[in-house]
């Protein structure tokens, strides 16, 4: 059974940075394309990066510069670095899986978490 966990959702202040914890448990977390999405209520939920198994990023424009994801394999981990965080990122924080190597698109994703919520005040 596939499951991601996520951790490190706080409420911070603009300009404050947090970090995001997934830990996966239920497939061979090395070999697959990991991801972090994101939803605010009321609006469909988009993706803000991901990390093929090679451990190649890729980031949405609205993010860049500003926030970095990372995986750990041995310890079946994926990170989100969040700095210079803006109320705008304000939202539920979820990673999320794909059963393919490389980033293909977002709507590959098909293994999620529960999400941790992230608050940002201006």
């Amino acid at each position: 059974q596939v499951q991601l966990a996520e951790s490190g959702g706080d409420s911070v202040y603009a300009g404050g940075s947090l970090k995001l914890s997934c830990v996966v448990s239920g497939l061979p977390f090395a070999d697959y394309c990991l991801g972090w999405f994101r939803q605010v209520p009321g609006k469909e939920r988009e993706g803000v990066a991901g990390i093929d198994s090679d451990g190649t990023p890729a980031y949405v424009d609205a993010v860049k510069g500003r926030f970095t994801i990372s995986r750990d394999n041995a310890k079946n981990t994926l990170y989100l670095q969040m700095n210079s965080l803006k109320p705008e990122d304000t939202a539920i924080y979820y990673c999320a899986a794909d059963l393919f190597p490389t980033l293909r698109g977002w709507r590959h994703f098909n293994y999620w978490g529960q999400g941790t919520q992230v608050t940002v005040s201006s």
